[in-house]
């Protein structure tokens, strides 16, 4: 009978292991930053991680949430606070990613290739201002913090201020449909 019992727990701590074991995103060592190009510049500045967890199972990654705080979408560049207010108002309003209405924006993890000298392919679904695309990235891994540059094409997620994809007589106003976002997410 003791033989069985011990069998058993063995059996059971096996299948256990091979599950996926959830990790939080540890928002203190995390970031995002965030850079708009127009003609003649650009504009940078940083967005919140509100909440995330990755899956993982035998240091791959099987899943993952990620929530953005669209309300604390800060400009590093310009120096001049009145501006620099303008700049952020304007980005938050309808014109751009309609904070009020989408105070938040998610990234949900649907496939991610295996690891190779720390380099896997990431796909997932990126909803920004109420409107979901499929995306697909490279993720670099460092121990428990994963960091990517995602480009994102904001006419695809109905932000069009500014946007030759919209609009043909711009001239030197037109702004960039890409922006980009450089990501850090570390794991508690």
């Amino acid at each position: 009978m003791k033989t069985i019992n011990l069998l058993a727990i063995l059996l059971l701590a096996g299948t256990l292991s091979a599950w996926a074991q959830k990790s939080e995103i540890d928002l203190s060592k995390s970031q995002v930053l965030w850079t708009g190009k127009k003609i003649g510049g650009s504009h940078n500045g940083k967005i919140q991680i509100q909440s995330g967890t990755f899956e993982l199972k035998n240091g791959e990654i099987v899943s993952g949430n990620v929530v953005i705080d669209m309300n604390s979408l800060t400009n590093d560049d310009l120096k001049d606070a009145g501006y620099n207010k303008q700049l952020v108002d304007h980005l938050k309003s309808d014109d751009f990613f309609g904070v009020n209405n989408h105070p938040t924006a998610t990234f949900k993890i649907t496939r991610a290739g295996k690891f190779s000298a720390d380099k896997a392919v990431v796909t997932g679904l990126l909803t920004i201002k109420g409107k979901t695309e499929k995306v697909s990235f490279v993720v670099n891994r460092k121990e428990n913090v994963y960091s990517t540059q995602l480009k994102v094409d904001r006419s695809k997620f109905g932000v069009r201020y500014g946007s030759k994809s919209f609009f043909n007589d711009l001239g030197d106003k037109a702004i960039d449909d890409i922006f980009t976002l450089d990501i850090k997410l570390a794991l508690k």
